[in-house]
């Protein structure tokens, strides 16, 4: 099999031939026909996550289809379409997990992080943890709906049901998000990096209300926002664009510091949370409201090889959508 390796933190990839990998007991082997470029992999390759598996195979926004079936496996069969997202595996017995939480699990496996990824011609995975997808569908524009959309998800149902979200950071995870937004018939203010004419006008070709840098205030206070920018500075603009008793929700797996703030931002009772991770409830929920929102995805299609300058887009904001691997 071919693969792009992380072999030593905040260095680029390199392509490797590795053997053909045997799936264990409850374990699927897929040849992998796609794979999404998330940040949270930049974060991985660029030493922002705390102790990765290294070497290290990156990506867990996987479409494939199965080619081998470990022993006692009984759910997936030869030649499905599955998608393997960032939760790979979890304990099972823990707190978290016995209580409905198992994306905080105290002992976990993550795709492409503890455990390889998707950047590469196959991929082994827990089959509990993987999901049926469409036969028919395009496995590129199915790619990232397994993180940006799942965690688009969570992050959009722990923000409530208010009808005016604030989305700060345009990426992928906000243009599945705000197609959501908007077949629910709620209305979405997004924010982009100041002077980002074209992540602007992107936003209001898929139906948001206003767009504008997160250097200026929405023209009406919004019930929610939603911040996937890594950007700790947008926490306390973020409070300041949300009305009294409104919810700001932290979406990313990593941010950078959040600077001191006035309590009073905070004050009439605004609430901060942050989103850790998913679990395999909200990959069910989100897979089965996607094709009914009508999501298309936008992507850009590179090589497996190229998965240094899909990172380098990523990085500099070049992308709009999500860049996405095909070996």
């Amino acid at each position: 099999m071919k693969a792009m390796v992380l072999r030593k933190l905040r260095t680029p990839l390199a392509m490797e031939e590795r053997p053909l990998p045997s799936p264990g007991a409850g374990e699927i082997r897929v040849v992998v026909e796609a794979c999404a470029v998330c940040r949270t992999d930049l974060h991985v390759v660029d030493g922002d996550l705390p102790d990765p598996m290294l070497p290290v195979i990156p990506g867990h926004e996987i479409v494939g289809r199965v080619e081998a079936l470990g022993s006692g496996v009984s759910d997936h069969m030869l030649g499905e379409r599955v998608g393997i997202p960032w939760l790979g595996h979890t304990c099972g017995y823990c707190s978290y997990c016995i209580s409905g939480h198992e994306n905080l699990c105290d002992e976990p496996s993550f795709t492409g992080y503890t455990r390889d990824g998707g950047f590469a011609s196959h991929v082994v995975a827990d089959a509990a943890y993987c999901f049926s997808l469409p036969d028919d569908g395009d496995p590129v524009a199915l790619a990232p709906l397994l993180c940006a959309g799942l965690i688009g998800w969570r992050s959009l149902v722990a923000a409530g049901p208010g009808e005016r979200i604030g989305i700060f950071g345009f990426g992928a995870a906000a243009h599945i998000i705000t197609q959501v937004c908007i077949w629910q018939k709620r209305r979405v203010f997004a924010f982009t990096r100041p002077g980002d004419v074209a992540a602007q006008d992107f936003a209001r070709s898929l139906g948001a209300s206003w767009a504008g840098g997160s250097d200026r205030e929405p023209p009406e206070r919004l019930d929610a926002a939603i911040i996937f920018a890594p950007v700790g500075e947008l926490v306390p603009v973020a409070l300041r664009a949300v009305r009294k008793g409104g919810r700001v929700v932290c979406g990313g797996i990593h941010m950078s510091d959040i600077p001191q703030f006035p309590y009073r931002l905070l004050w009439e009772e605004r609430q901060l949370v942050s989103v850790a991770n998913l679990t395999r409830q909200d990959a069910l929920d989100f897979l089965a409201i996607a094709p009914k929102a009508g999501i298309r995805t936008r992507t850009v299609s590179y090589p497996l090889e190229a998965a240094n300058e899909a990172f380098d887009d990523l990085r500099s904001g070049r992308l709009q959508g999500a860049a996405v691997l095909v070996p």
